[in-house]
């Protein structure tokens, strides 16, 4: 039933943004009944693609699946880039509209259907090509942390933290290679992922995942679930993680004698395949030492009401920060720590990953994917 009621659901919305697309292309210019045809065959064809992308993957079709997801994607990337264009576009011209219906004036900058088409449309082909360029220049965001909880012995820590690769078809060895080298090259003495490492289901990942593990991290590879690790099976994408090199931390804590605790929990997505019910973070922070620097990983940037300030530092992900402006106004009212460092009331802080890869379109834009690294410098005299 929620399957179902998800896909009435996209399907009206993105079917709706079709439909904007023809009916403002239709306007702009005069088309033959096969034209006419051919255009409306081809928004049903992109309207499914992501569905047929995603049964194409599930019959373990990998290159035909592949093929569609960047055909389907890039398009959906590029509509909905015309679509907000597009209400700009028309919002110009009925505020002008107004405007010489009441002065009797302002006629000469109005707009024909033609170029009402035609701006957003050239508009969002330059917004998708630099996306693409975007979506694949990974920044290297800095973080540092004064902390009395560190020893002086130990003197400062280095985290890397990756988010949201989402490994599948579109986010694969090329891509993963550069996440990994740029790792590599920050010397981390930890590294961890804050949920959707995993996005796909095919053999090949196994060859992905040693990408990842072979990073030397002297202190170890800690990760926890994301949304996505439960919609493309828990039980395939647990075991790529591991794979990968890393302890999947589901409820559990560990403590890493004379540095720091790390505590992680499943994503809600879980409760939706039975998962079981969430240890508190109350209880996790219980189970370390109370002198020792608490880090929280958890994917979406969400402060347990119970749990704020028992943590000194906790590193989520999720929100890609819209990962296509103007999206992340969106993503801002759901999520209002959207992306960056959070002080918070109780002078704990909050950390999130704007995303290291992309899901769906394979495109970003004033959203550029990150690897974090965070530097814990102690302060103990």
């Amino acid at each position: 039933m929620r399957l179902f009621i998800f896909l009435a659901i996209f399907l009206s919305i993105y079917g709706s943004v079709h439909l904007y697309w023809y009916l403002k292309f239709k306007r702009a210019f005069v088309l033959g009944s096969v034209a006419s045809l051919v255009c409306v065959l081809f928004m049903i064809s992109m309207l499914l693609a992501p569905l047929l992308t995603r049964y194409l993957e599930r019959h373990h079709l990998e290159m035909p699946a592949r093929c569609l997801a960047y055909v389907g994607y890039f398009w959906m990337g590029y509509l909905f880039l015309f679509f907000a264009t597009g209400l700009l576009v028309d919002g110009y011209r009925i505020l002008l509209a107004g405007v010489a219906r009441l002065f009797e004036t302002g006629g000469a900058l109005q707009l024909s259907a033609r170029q009402a088409f035609v701006i957003p449309l050239l508009a969002a082909a330059g917004i998708t090509c630099f996306g693409f360029y975007e979506a694949r220049n990974i920044t290297i965001e800095r973080v540092t942390l004064q902390t009395p909880k560190l020893t002086r012995a130990a003197g400062r820590l280095k985290i890397a933290q990756i988010s949201d690769v989402h490994l599948g078809l579109i986010v694969g060895a090329e891509r993963l290679q550069k996440i990994a080298t740029l790792i590599e090259a920050e010397k981390p003495d930890v590294l961890v992922s804050t949920g959707d490492l995993v996005d796909g289901r095919f053999s090949t990942m196994s060859g992905l995942a040693a990408m990842l593990r072979r990073i030397p991290t002297p202190h170890g590879k800690y990760a926890v679930t994301g949304n996505h690790e439960f919609y493309a099976g828990l039980n395939r994408t647990l075991q790529i993680t591991r794979d990968a090199g890393f302890k999947t931390l589901r409820g559990e804590a560990v403590s890493l004698p004379g540095l720091i605790g790390i505590a992680g929990v499943d994503d809600p997505a879980g409760r939706r395949w039975g998962n079981s019910p969430p240890v508190s973070e109350k209880a996790l922070r219980a189970a370390l030492p109370r002198d020792q620097f608490a880090l929280l990983l958890k994917h979406q940037p969400r402060l347990a009401e119970a749990g704020q300030g028992l943590f000194d530092l906790q590193l989520s992900g999720h929100t890609h920060k819209g990962q296509i402006f103007p999206f992340g106004l969106i993503v801002k009212y759901f999520f209002p720590y959207d992306s960056g460092l959070f002080t918070l009331a109780d002078q704990s802080h909050l950390y999130v990953n704007r995303g290291t890869g992309t899901w769906g379109p394979p495109i970003r834009f004033l959203a550029p994917p990150e690897v974090t690294i965070i530097e814990l410098v102690s302060t103990e005299k």
